[in-house]
């Protein structure tokens, strides 16, 4: 059963001095079924963050609809639970107080001791329990972002909504955080959607990775089915052929729709505001 879907959607901005709108996403169909996780691929400023932001409802399209469980343009609820790129985290409290102010807004009727069970399950599952009385100036990047992963987690929303989440932290530690969202999802069983740069990311994660190509006007490309076995291993992927076919595809359907964007603003048919060489799956990961 489909729990979110995009249809015909497409959404234009104005810059601040106004002037004519630039259309950021042209004409999108998405739809995503209970329990699944899809990852979208796409380049920057190609419009992933502003398809994260239609489907929890912090936008409205132009066109189009967006559904969520077979209702249209639902405003923002904790049924659609958002990890952003940049924590989001309030400084002027503890761990433990952040995702309870969370918990609290959600589980109105519940007990003080219930809703001090919930925040320190999700603390333990993200591996934080020894931080808990400390603030966010006190974290790295990446607890920080494992404390907006179990805020969210901790709303038990029906889908999870990942912007990016892993994109400004290390390698060493965004593969510790791959790891750590893997093992949640195969417990929790959330439906899921990943927006990534990073084409290995998608592979290890998602059932499915579907391209988002290069705007302004983007749309989804051609969509990529992993049939490789879980619990995925990393170590053991890198020697997996079907994983290095599969992936060696991906990268090679991305190159080829940003050389016809390349080759369309050119001619005067588009425009594109990056820069468009050709990528490896580091490349991808590095942007």
């Amino acid at each position: 059963m489909a729990i979110l879907e995009l249809k015909n959607v497409s959404k234009s901005f104005r810059g601040k001095s106004g002037g004519a709108a630039t259309e950021v996403l042209r004409a999108v169909d998405l739809t995503i079924e209970e329990g699944e996780f899809v990852a979208i691929v796409g380049f920057s400023g190609s419009g992933k963050s502003t398809l994260v932001n239609l489907l929890c409802g912090l936008l409205t399209p132009d066109r189009g609809e967006v559904l969520f469980k077979g209702q249209k343009n639902l405003p923002p609820g904790p049924d659609r639970g958002v990890v952003f790129q940049n924590y989001s985290l309030l400084p002027w409290l503890t761990v433990y107080e952040n995702i309870r102010l969370a918990v609290d807004q959600v589980m109105t009727s519940a007990s003080a001791a219930e809703k001090d069970e919930r925040v320190r399950h999700y603390v333990d599952m993200v591996s934080l329990t020894h931080a808990l009385a400390k603030k966010p100036k006190e974290l790295s990047g990446g607890m920080r972002q494992r404390v907006s992963l179990a805020r969210t987690l901790a709303i038990s929303p029906d889908v999870l909504l990942m912007d990016e989440p892993l994109g400004a932290l290390d390698a060493l530690t965004r593969a510790v955080l791959q790891d750590e969202i893997a093992k949640i999802w195969s417990e929790e069983k959330k439906t899921v959607l990943l927006v990534t740069n990073d084409v290995d990311e998608g592979l290890l994660l998602a059932d499915r990775i579907i391209p988002l190509k290069p705007g302004p006007g983007a749309t989804l490309g051609k969509e990529f089915s992993i049939d490789l076995a879980r619990p995925r291993l990393r170590t053991e992927l890198n020697h997996d052929p079907a994983f290095k076919a599969l992936r060696n595809e991906i990268v090679a359907y991305l190159n080829r729709v940003r050389d016809e964007s390349r080759a369309n603003s050119a001619s005067g048919m588009g425009k594109t505001s990056v820069t468009l060489p050709q990528l490896t799956p580091a490349d991808l990961r590095a942007e």
